[in-house]
């Protein structure tokens, strides 16, 4: 399966998977993020419910605060 993470072709060896697993595979380990499937953001409640699909476009945002 082939999707566009940030703007980078990401290659899968699976048919689909949710976003948590992708978070998992990716080592994305942040806590505090927004990802957006086509443009639509995703709530962390629905991570392993969401599943991404071959050619979806999936954003992921990291929020950081420092001063």
């Amino acid at each position: 399966m082939k999707i566009l993470l940030n703007d980078r072709e990401e290659s899968f060896d699976r048919e689909t998977l949710t976003v948590s697993e992708m978070l998992k595979l990716k080592k994305f380990s942040f806590r505090m993020r927004i990802i957006k499937i086509n443009g639509v953001l995703i709530s962390g409640e629905d991570y392993d419910s969401v599943v991404i699909h071959e050619g979806d476009v999936v954003h992921m945002l990291y929020l950081m605060s420092g001063g």
